[in-house]
């Protein structure tokens, strides 16, 4: 009997229990909790994060972890180890000094940044985040001493476990050398499209009962989650009780229903990972990258496919179009709304073939920024230059729709943006690979048969948690690693004609 590794779940046990509190009172705070809350909530939930941070780091944890190496041969139990090594040493070789550094200006500068932004002062908004990125060079600099790999590599590990820098620019690269090219020729081809514009009139209610239909539909399981409204659409919760948020705009329908289906891609994996294993971090989800990919299956593989919208359509009609035919909401002028292809300055509000460009900018002058190689004084210019040379637009001396638009920097999360570009590639990946294993897949999805897909998507990537690290999750699932080529192959047989 391996004592060792069972105090070690009895530890990991504890602490997902105390997430749970932690991620619904966080659901909360975003989108029930009254506003005069706020200091006592934020308050109680650090102190919550500082008692689980202690459980964590206490040096009988990595004691037991070594023991229970030693004293196991069973390679489930191997991999749960190598699962809860890497979460103990995320959290224990870092200073609890500098912790508490990077909390208070994090803090300060995401604080001032929400009027800063608004307000288009980069001065006042770069001298916070002079200080944050300081503080995260630090910390690139611990976990990178930790671990023997780069300083942005070490940053890029808390989000993608595995991945490097220089597998990123291998796979940015590929994107770059394509990308704006296609884009253009893309936006040329769609000048000439007759397109009838999404605006109107659209009830919350109404949308709001589309929105509960389509997740159904998908795959939601109600019993074990809920929809509410947050300002910034988000999932969160835990796998018994999964919280995702909408907002609804009454003059356009389009931005609810595809983030509701995206939230719900999210949803879907946090419900189905592996139920006996859910309080180790070998049952939790593999990356930020890999769940990402399922948002992203959800929303562009599958939400924008014209399967999927003539299967939604007649629902689209009967909440937003009281059951009356409207020319709106014809299946045509509906696969031209959701892929229509216009390059902007804001990253959130994208297209599918704009939305990489914007995170490789960001990528590139992070790892800069972290690396030493950018100041922030310069950043702004840097910004600039890319923006023009990959979507052919100058932000100037706007810095709101430039280097101020995002919460990332501000927070202090340098080597998340990576992720949503992943997630996009995993997305395209796993709908290739299920379209060659179900070649009917479209017939299928267009008459209401969505159950192949999601038990595609449960057996080979939800189930799964953490016991592969990812290139032998994707090798397993589809045959090879990340390949960059399925992301390319989607975007030309969507979006070029002839």
């Amino acid at each position: 009997m391996n004592q060792a590794y069972n105090q070690l779940v009895e530890r990991f046990n504890k602490l997902y229990r105390f997430q749970h509190l932690s991620s619904i009172a966080s659901w909360d705070q975003s989108a029930m909790m009254p506003s005069g809350g706020n200091q006592a909530r934020s308050e109680a939930l650090a102190e919550l994060s500082s008692l689980m941070h202690e459980l964590i780091t206490e040096k009988q944890v990595g004691d037991w972890i070594h023991e229970a190496r030693e004293n196991s041969d069973d390679p489930e139990t191997l991999s749960s180890i190598r699962e809860m090594e890497r979460s103990w040493r995320k959290a224990s070789v870092m200073p609890a000094e500098l912790v508490k550094a990077q909390s208070l200006a994090s803090s300060k500068c995401e604080h001032a940044w929400r009027t800063q932004r608004t307000e288009n002062d980069w001065q006042g908004f770069s001298e916070n985040l002079k200080e944050v990125v300081k503080l995260a060079q630090e910390e690139a600099s611990i976990r990178a001493t930790a671990s023997g790999v780069k300083g942005y590599d070490a940053m890029l590990e808390l989000y993608e476990p595995g991945m490097t820098s220089s597998e990123l620019d291998v796979l940015f690269g590929n994107l770059k050398s394509w990308l704006p090219d296609t884009l253009q020729t893309v936006v040329d081809q769609q000048a000439s499209d007759t397109l009838i514009a999404s605006q109107g009139h659209y009830p919350t209610e109404n949308q709001k009962a589309l929105g509960l239909e389509v997740m159904e539909l998908l795959g939601f399981d109600f019993n074990h989650g809920r929809l509410d409204v947050s300002v910034h659409p988000f999932c969160g919760g835990v796998s018994e009780d999964v919280r995702l948020t909408t907002r609804y705009n009454e003059a356009d329908f389009v931005e609810s229903l595809m983030g509701t289906i995206h939230e719900t891609g999210h949803a879907r994996y946090n419900q189905n990972l592996p139920e006996d294993l859910r309080s180790l971090p070998l049952g939790s989800y593999r990356s930020m990258g890999v769940h990402e990919g399922q948002s992203l299956f959800y929303e562009m593989q599958l939400g924008r496919s014209p399967a999927f919208l003539q299967l939604i359509r007649p629902l689209i009609v009967k909440h937003l179009a009281n059951g009356q035919e409207d020319e709106r909401f014809s299946q045509s002028n509906l696969e031209k709304i959701y892929n229509r292809v216009k390059p902007g300055y804001i990253r959130v509000d994208a297209d599918e073939i704009s939305y990489p460009l914007h995170v490789i900018l960001r990528y590139e002058i992070e790892k800069a920024l972290i690396e030493g190689d950018l100041k922030v004084d310069d950043l702004p210019q840097a910004w600039d230059e890319k923006m023009q040379a990959y979507l052919g637009l100058s932000t100037g001396e706007n810095h709101s729709t430039g280097c101020m638009q995002d919460i990332h920097w501000p927070m202090g999360a340098f080597g998340y943006f990576p992720s949503y570009t992943l997630g996009a590639m995993y997305a395209a990946q796993q709908f290739a690979t299920v379209k060659r294993q179900i070649p009917d897949v479209d017939i299928q999805v267009a008459a209401g048969n969505l159950e192949p897909v999601f038990s595609w998507l449960k057996e080979n990537i939800w189930q799964q948690g953490s016991k592969l690290e990812t290139h032998e999750l994707y090798t397993q699932a589809t045959g090879e690693p990340l390949n960059a080529d399925h992301f390319k192959q989607h975007i030309l047989n969507r979006y070029l004609k002839g």
